[in-house]
């Protein structure tokens, strides 16, 4: 491990924007001439090395362009057992890139750096309404954006699909009146721009996380970008994903965990609110955590909401509705009006416990 740190540390001050950096572990049996064999590979590809030889294990630490890195076939190599990258494949995700905490600003709603984003709406856009009802609720109890999918993509295709560019302009009149910054999925890179005239925020669901043409155009959007998590996706996963969205010029990128697949039927998914932490610990982009599609539990909601700003979330996604039982979707895990008040003073209390901020409205309606 000594003589790997040593190798790193003297190939940190050598790294450019474009360089990548390798460990290669080479084989316990490894000859003389397999360890020769592979400098003379490293420098023919017009790569730098370091070798370090250990009583058990010699060590190449290996330095240039990503390019010649990632077209190289270094495992097929004689002699090399193990191909270790030092830094992440998200660059522009990690904190390497960026060690202090991004703070993403969504129409005058700042999250992430200390500032909580509490994200309120009912599933699917609906009536008029009952949608001003709901967002009047919520804005009086201190959500600062309003959720509202115009657009659904369902499990099932017989299920509601949503009202489409109808529900947009539903949800702009809604977010003028009560002044508050609309986010809305977008589930088609050909609706990136139609969307994006409509929201102040572009979520990207679940289902559509791994959707590569769709990370590409909203990563072109000026628009401000919420990423879901996959339902199956590791936390590297996740980070792979907001690159693709970063790496086409758009830093402001939230992430959102939303629970992941488990055995375990008792809840819709599994809260993984470990992954909080997790992803702070590896990228500076806030997170934010929605217990609604984690747990699908109305009861449950609260305390893993609590849990989740606890462990260091950046905000909180709840879905809000005045009459579950004739909701368009996902009646089941919404919240009614004043139980989202209640659990808004807790949020409320606990954010000014760990020292942190909820971006006021530009109006109040208190």
């Amino acid at each position: 491990m000594l003589a790997v740190r040593l190798i790193v540390d003297q190939a940190s001050n050598c790294l450019k924007k474009r360089d990548k950096y390798v460990i290669l572990i080479l084989k316990s049996n490894a000859t003389d001439d397999q360890i020769d064999h592979v400098l003379e590979r490293v420098e023919a590809m017009g790569l730098q090395h370091h070798l370090s030889r250990g009583t058990f294990r010699t060590i190449v630490g290996i330095i240039g362009d990503e390019e010649k890195l990632r077209q190289e076939p270094m495992r097929a190599i004689p002699g090399v057992a193990k191909v270790i990258p030092v830094l992440p494949a998200y660059k522009l995700a990690s904190r390497d890139a960026h060690p202090e905490a991004s703070v993403v600003d969504v129409s005058g709603v700042k999250i992430g750096g200390g500032h909580l984003g509490m994200i309120a709406g009912p599933c699917s856009v609906e009536e008029p309404e009952r949608m001003f009802r709901i967002a009047e609720a919520v804005c009086k109890s201190g959500a600062n954006l309003f959720r509202g999918g115009a657009f659904k993509p369902r499990t099932s295709p017989y299920a509601f699909q949503g009202m489409g560019e109808e529900g947009l302009r539903l949800l702009r009149e809604v977010g003028d009146k009560f002044q508050i910054p609309i986010v809305t999925e977008v589930t088609d890179p050909r609706l990136v721009d139609l969307v994006s005239e409509y929201a102040d925020m572009l979520q990207v669901g679940a289902r559509n996380m791994q959707n590569f043409a769709l990370l590409t155009e909203v990563g072109k959007s000026t628009r401000p970008v919420l990423l879901k998590r996959g339902m199956s996706a590791t936390i590297n996963d996740l980070l792979m994903c907001a690159e693709y969205i970063l790496s086409q010029g758009n830093s402001n990128v939230v992430l959102c965990e939303r629970g992941i697949k488990s055995f375990d039927t008792s809840t819709r998914n599994l809260f993984d609110v470990a992954a909080v932490p997790a992803v702070q610990s590896l990228s500076h982009l806030p997170i934010i955590v929605d217990p609604s599609h984690a747990t699908g539990r109305p009861d449950l909601i609260p305390p893993c909401a609590l849990a989740g700003l606890a462990a260091g979330a950046d905000g909180v996604h709840i879905e809000v509705h005045d009459c579950p039982e004739v909701a368009k979707s996902d009646g089941p895990q919404a919240l009614l009006p004043e139980q989202y008040d209640e659990l808004a003073s807790q949020m409320k209390s606990l954010a000014s416990l760990l020292g942190k901020t909820i971006s006021p409205l530009p109006e109040t309606l208190v």
